[in-house]
């Protein structure tokens, strides 16, 4: 794959050198950015109607804290600080469905139950984070809360490829019946359909994107972008069409422009925080279109 991600590359820098495109683009780190965006925005706002739909925003930041746990016992085990993802996809797999299992086994409500193991991930993280802090650079940390496209590599991206790859195969053909799942469990179970197994696998799909997106989003922010697009999407649409359409295009726009904006005007914003900042000033402009035009306020999913 590398062999084909500087093909791409160069064939963007070069298009840069001719003056068609922005001259940002004749930095690899930047063209990086853009390739990761580009899977990253649809991706994140496809899954994100359903995160809103199935009320799971609390879940995927609990994932996003357990990505830092991850980390760090990655650090501790002797893996990479670059690319800790043995140690994170198996930490916060582990995690999720250790927390989808005690909610199932449980009469808590998800809200206290996620909240339960958000404050242990967190415990975990904040002492293995400061044990490893005397041993790793921690601006790495920094990159890995907040993301930073300037840390993207070949290998982040054939993540984020593997990860992409998985999430279409299986969340499009079970779409429908994890939507019924979601509005309708009851009638979900008529119909034959196993609500808990999809649940589990919708567990884990919101766990791999969470893990694979830390370098470009951050940790910390990838809940964020899950929510806020498909939030915006959901101020304007009465369709479920409409509604992941609007998502992917707001996700991806947001993306997009919160890696190009910084570098373009030259501000001191990283690229995770103008990435959730431009998603953020887009929900606020579908929030006024809803109370300003009658026929959105209707508007429901």
């Amino acid at each position: 794959m590398s062999a084909f991600y500087e093909l791409l590359r160069q064939y963007i820098i070069n298009l840069a050198d001719q003056g068609i495109i922005h001259y940002t683009f004749l930095y690899e780190f930047v063209v990086n950015g853009f390739l990761c965006a580009l899977v990253v925005g649809p991706l994140l706002g496809g899954i994100g109607t359903m995160v809103v739909i199935k009320r799971m925003a609390f879940f995927s930041q609990a994932i996003g804290n357990a990505a830092l746990t991850g980390v760090a016992i990655g650090v501790m085990i002797g893996e990479s600080y670059t690319a800790p993802y043995v140690s994170m996809f198996s930490f916060c797999i582990l995690f999720a469905l250790l927390l989808n299992f005690s909610k199932n086994r449980t009469k808590m409500s998800s809200d206290t139950l996620i909240g339960v193991f958000l404050s242990i991930s967190l415990a975990i993280g904040a002492t293995t984070l400061l044990w490893v802090s005397a041993k790793v650079n921690t601006h790495i940390l920094d990159t890995v809360m907040f993301g930073s496209i300037l840390t993207v590599n070949d290998t982040d991206m054939n993540v984020l490829l593997v990860t992409t790859l998985i999430t279409a195969c299986v969340a499009l053909p079970l779409y429908n019946q994890m939507l019924l799942a979601s509005l309708n469990p009851s009638l979900a179970h008529v119909r034959g359909i196993n609500v808990h197994l999809l649940e589990y696998v919708f567990v884990l799909l919101v766990t791999i994107l969470t893990v694979a997106c830390v370098k470009i989003v951050g940790a910390v922010l990838v809940e964020a972008l899950l929510l806020i697009p498909a939030a915006a999407a959901r101020n304007l649409n009465r369709s479920i069409r409409g509604f992941v359409a609007w998502s992917v295009i707001f996700s991806t726009a947001s993306c997009l422009i919160g890696i190009y904006a910084p570098m373009r005007w030259d501000l001191p914003v990283p690229s995770g925080g103008a990435i959730i900042l431009t998603a953020a000033m887009i929900f606020v402009v579908t929030m006024i279109i809803r109370m300003v035009m009658p026929r959105y306020r209707e508007a429901s999913i």
